[in-house]
């Protein structure tokens, strides 16, 4: 099964200090090797290992909660164009004889149907989320900050994607069906068929817009670790200024 899965993590950046001795991960990396035998710092500070880990968990959450109050309301996956779904290959491929038939509205319609069954679903993956992120180790932490650019997205996916999918994927189902995109899809493989150039429009509804949900998800997960890795400027709660100070 693919799932790709694509956070808003819009972690944290202080003072002038902090600009003045690199990046917020940096900065991170830096605390959380800094500590003495039982992780705390030495005398220039008080924070341990265990606060730096609870430092990077709210980051995290935070992103995380932003992404998803970002995708998971009405239109935010229909008017994304970044994030937009898509009917499936075989629907695009035989639009424009759709469309020569009559039909493009049925193209527009599902289409119209597939984000709405998305943005229902995709508040669930705020709980899943917060779940992976509290069993975060101070090991994993560490993998976090001295990984590459993308470490936080990839742990989030390696420990998300699966109950991700599997809480999303009924709610899908069960939308695709109450908002009508099953039987505007049977009605576009009974107006296609037999149209020059569309061939079989069979295809598993549900999973596409799954996995294209996930997708938008993650892109913009991503994105927010990108942007918390390059701009040491953003603030978010007292804990991450005073953590990442």
């Amino acid at each position: 099964m693919r799932i790709l899965l694509p956070i808003s993590l819009s972690l944290l950046l202080v003072t002038g200090a902090a600009l003045a001795q690199g990046s917020l991960l940096d900065q991170g990396k830096r605390l959380m090797e800094g500590g003495g035998a039982g992780g705390a710092k030495s005398s220039g500070g008080s924070l341990s290992q265990g606060q730096i880990g609870d430092g990077l968990r709210e980051a995290l959450k935070v992103g995380t909660d932003r992404t998803v109050g970002r995708v998971g309301r009405a239109d935010g996956f229909l008017a994304d164009q970044a994030i937009r779904i898509k009917p499936p290959g075989l629907v695009q491929k035989a639009a424009p004889a759709l469309k020569l038939a009559g039909y493009g509205n049925l193209v527009d319609d599902l289409e119209l149907k597939m984000n709405r069954a998305a943005e229902k679903a995709a508040p669930l993956a705020k709980d899943i989320f917060a779940d992976a992120i509290s069993k975060m180790t101070i090991d994993d932490a560490r993998q976090i900050l001295d990984g590459p650019q993308d470490a936080a997205t990839q742990y989030l996916r390696k420990t998300s994607s699966d109950p991700l999918y599997k809480a999303m994927r009924p709610i899908i189902d069960d939308q695709l069906t109450d908002v009508g995109a099953v039987k505007a899809l049977d009605n576009l493989v009974q107006r296609g068929s037999g149209l020059p150039g569309t061939g079989s429009l069979g295809f598993d509804l549900g999973d596409h817009v799954t996995d294209k949900a996930l997708d938008g998800l993650f892109l913009y997960i991503a994105k927010e670790e990108e942007a918390i890795r390059r701009n040491p400027a953003a603030r978010t709660t007292d804990l991450l200024k005073t953590v990442f100070k």
